[in-house]
């Protein structure tokens, strides 16, 4: 152990149970709250609480009222399986993060009595002794007592890759523990990896007390941002509910004064009603918020809050942490220096990646490293090199010590000893005896490769023939032997997805809790190319106003606090950007909850940062986020073309209901008739449209203005110029065939055997705002084909089959009126494509 000054526990022999029992009872049970958890009851009581979902419900129970039962149960059936696929997908998403909270749970080897027993982490309770080894996670914020060579990553907290190295505490250190990361501190943190050495520690504090949960609790108090989408859908709902509602009552008092029929004029209020009540506004918002969580999830990407899904698709920064998200959070050898300075750069981690002049300096690497370690930039040596074990045996380890930052093994083997040391390049230029000139041009090598963002270890070796061994390092005669450089290697499908982000006009910044030259070299290796590195030490000094517009350029954040993170995205907020911050530690937690779209990674990430976020990454693939921004753009795509399907569909809906009023017509439309063509544009709505793939350019385009309405005037345009020619030619058929004299029941089957292929004439024209009539009926969708099919069989089953042409009151129709109306719609088709490349929003 080392022979540092050190402090005796509380209790040497550790707690006895009874007062480990007594303090769990008193502060309760080492574990984070578990608020985000919901029971599938909580569930379903919050997604009935949304108010989409209670219009449809109301809007069932009105048609109910009216004695419209196949409109109520149209209704009730839609938000029945709303509700189910949402209920269904947000239980999923809990259940898979309840497994990752399980298996992130830690166990912890105390001494209670005297004697080491291993016991979950929720039992460690304050003042607990925890006996610390290689690949233990500790399970509490604690005070070291003894340590010998320890080394801890605290990447979770601190967002620096590099383990750091720790010291029992001293009668001089204070109570409080100061913040995660740094080397030489005498405090160890729950959730931070021992990955070498081991030592026995005392639990300062436990569950929400920790850290950890003291960010968890900061998290909790930050509000969720309310998507905009949904507010914009509501105030949409409403124009047309009031708007609807002065027509029909319009309606009515026309028909009663003019006709004199109350009755019929309300036959003809009803219709009109239901032709203009815009139930599929929140049926539309709803099923594709909620298959979209579907979609993104078979990318292995869950989403806990599916309006989040809607908002990438307006994001214009995206803030992305460094350690673990744009890097693989793992050490990897990217160079070796010789001691004449010769360099080799590997390129892959593996034994043949290093030449023949390089294999002695990678074998005395080795040759210092523990054979059964856990610190990474040892198990990096030991990938590109070959055991040593294999030709000699472990003779002595000597350690790391704070005046000597270098460690050293003796092996032994026949005719003598070898020694090998690794460590901080000046330490071993000392052993080495290195001066003047020579420490120079070492130094100077040190630079280069630091300036490249590596972290850098010296190699030195020594013979042993005989005799004791000395008691400290610096009894061997040592020889340098070389640098080696160390990196966090890029995930390799991060330069793509930083392009395609570039493409779709969104600006990445890099935030991260380790050294400027690091950042900005690992921002170089992604594409990021920052024209500045702002320190957490300069952040402090710039007000919000500077600060954001700093962030305007291409930047990179290093050695930044987590409460600085959370800064940089309320600044960023506060000059109108879209935010969407990626992390997967605990110091992510705040800023993942306050950006408008939280991307957490889940396989590596800690519960407070899952449970911060909207969105969660499975795989940790960086890619994925880009393949989330794509489907978040594509939904909002889909969503207008539904929108301007909907809005083009009332206005001969509502024409045809009109028309006998201003023509002295009979009422050809009826409730069942509006229902029939509900039970069309509903599914076409829903499904059709949901399903349409993307546009070509989706990832080309600048992101969306957020504050643009969800139909914005050329929307409504386009969409009233196809209604008006919808119109058009459903009455032109209507007049021509009235004036031909046709009877009542057939006049009521042709104008309705012309609206519907009309209806689905529109569907083909709204499938793209860009792309030719030629692409959109080649582009695949089976959804639409499945659609198109039913409606033609229900068509014909109302034609065909006595019982149901005298629910619709059908007369017969003959083959010139049916080509009638297929001419009607490929007319309307042929001349709105013609139309769409002049009028219709890009």
């Amino acid at each position: 152990m080392s022979s540092d000054t050190q402090p005796a526990p509380t209790f040497p022999n550790g707690l006895s149970a009874a007062e480990a029992a007594r303090r769990l009872q008193e502060e309760g049970f080492n574990e984070l709250p578990q608020a985000g958890a919901r029971s599938i009851i909580r569930l379903i009581a919050d997604v009935l609480k949304e108010p989409m979902l209670l219009l449809l419900l109301a809007g069932a129970g009105i048609y109910l009222a009216l004695g419209d039962m196949a409109e109520a149960v149209l209704l009730g059936v839609f938000a029945s399986a709303s509700v189910f696929i949402t209920i269904v997908q947000e239980a999923r998403t809990e259940r898979v993060l309840e497994s990752l909270r399980d298996l992130s749970s830690p166990r912890a080897l105390v001494i209670r009595d005297g004697e080491r027993i291993r016991i979950a982490g929720r039992e460690v309770a304050r003042g607990d002794l925890i006996v610390l080894a290689e690949g233990d996670r500790v399970a509490a914020d604690a005070v070291l007592r003894e340590c010998d060579d320890l080394l801890i990553d605290e990447s979770l907290l601190s967002g620096e890759s590099v383990p750091v190295r720790k010291r029992p505490a001293a009668d001089a250190d204070g109570a409080s523990p100061a913040a995660a990361g740094g080397d030489d501190q005498p405090f160890v943190f729950s959730g931070s990896l021992v990955v070498r050495g081991g030592g026995i520690a005392e639990v300062m504090a436990t569950g929400p007390r920790t850290a950890i949960g003291r960010i968890g609790q900061s998290v909790s108090t930050l509000e969720t941002e309310t998507p905009r989408l949904r507010q914009q859908t509501r105030r949409l709902v409403m124009a047309f509910a009031i708007g609807g509602g002065i027509v029909v009552a319009i309606t009515v008092v026309l028909y009663a004064l003019y006709r004199g029929g109350w009755l019929e004029g309300l036959l003809a209020g009803i219709a009109l009603g239901m032709s203009m009540l815009p139930e599929e506004f929140p049926v539309v918002l709803t099923v594709f918020l909620a298959m979209g969580a579907w979609r993104i999830s078979q990318a292995r990407v869950l989403t806990r809050r599916a309006a989040a899904i809607e908002s990438l698709g307006a994001a214009t920064v995206l803030c992305t942490d460094k350690t673990g998200t744009l890097t693989q959070n793992r050490m990897m050898v990217a160079r070796l220096v010789q001691a004449d300075g010769t360099v080799l750069q590997l390129v892959t981690a593996s034994p043949d990646a290093v030449t023949a002049e390089f294999r002695d300096l990678v074998a005395t690497a080795v040759r210092a490293c523990d054979p059964q370690s856990h610190d990474p930039m040892e198990k990096a040596l030991q990938a590109i090199g070959t055991e040593a074990s294999a030709e000699a045996s472990l003779q002595r380890r000597y350690g790391l010590r704070p005046d000597l930052l270098a460690m050293t093994n003796v092996w032994s083997r026949q005719g003598g000893s070898v020694v090998a040391a690794k460590g901080a390049p000046e330490a071993i230029a000392k052993l080495c005896g290195l001066t003047g000139a020579e420490f120079a041009t070492l130094q100077a090598r040190i630079e280069t490769l630091a300036a490249e963002g590596l972290r850098v270890l010296g190699v030195a070796e020594a013979r042993w023939s005989g005799g004791p061994l000395p008691e400290t390092q610096q009894g061997f005669a040592f020889s340098f032997c070389g640098l080696v450089g160390f990196a966090d290697p890029l995930r390799a499908e991060v330069p793509q997805a930083v392009a395609e982000c570039r493409s779709a006009g969104i600006r990445i910044l890099m935030i991260t809790g380790d050294y400027p030259a690091t950042a900005a070299a690992i921002a170089r290796q992604a594409g990021l190319d920052p024209e500045r590195v702002i320190t957490g030490t300069e952040l402090s000094t710039l007000d919000d106003d500077v600060l954001a517009q700093a962030a305007r350029t291409p930047t990179a954040f290093a050695r930044i606090m987590p409460e600085q993170k959370l800064r940089i995205v309320s600044a960023l907020k506060a000059d109108g950007e879209i935010v969407a911050m990626t992390g997967d530690g605990v110091n992510d937690a705040p800023s993942l909850k306050a950006a408008h779209i939280g991307i957490a990674m889940g396989g590596r990430g800690t519960d407070v940062a899952r449970e911060a976020a909207a969105i969660v990454l499975l795989d940790d693939d960086f890619g994925s986020i880009v393949k989330a921004i794509r489907l978040g753009r594509r939904i909002y795509d889909n969503l207008r073309k539904a929108m301007s399907f909907i809005l083009a569909v009332h206005f001969p809906i509502a024409g045809l209901a009109l028309l006998p009023l201003l023509t002295g017509l009979p009422l050809l439309l009826g409730p069942i008739h509006i229902a029939f063509l509900e039970m069309i544009i509903d599914p076409v709505c829903s499904l059709v449209f949901e399903a349409e793939t993307e546009e070509d350019d989706i990832m080309r385009r600048r992101p969306r203005d957020p504050l643009e309405a969800l139909l914005p005037r050329p929307l409504v345009l386009w969409g009233a110029l196809q209604g008006v020619l919808a119109i058009i030619t459903t009455g032109g058929v209507l007049l021509l065939a009235h004036r031909n004299g046709m009877p009542d029941d057939e006049l009521r089957a042709l104008v309705f055997f012309t609206l519907v292929p009309v209806i689905v004439s529109l569907i083909f024209v709204n499938r793209s705002f860009s792309s030719s009539l030629r692409e959109a009926l080649l582009r695949p969708n089976r959804v639409l084909l499945s659609v198109i099919a039913i409606v033609i069989a229900v068509l014909a089953t109302s034609l065909t089959v006595p019982p149901v042409a005298a629910l619709f009151r059908f007369g017969p129709l003959h083959a010139d009126d049916l080509a009638l109306t297929a001419a009607a719609a490929i007319s309307t088709l042929i001349v709105l494509e013609l139309s769409k490349f002049r009028c219709a929003p890009r």
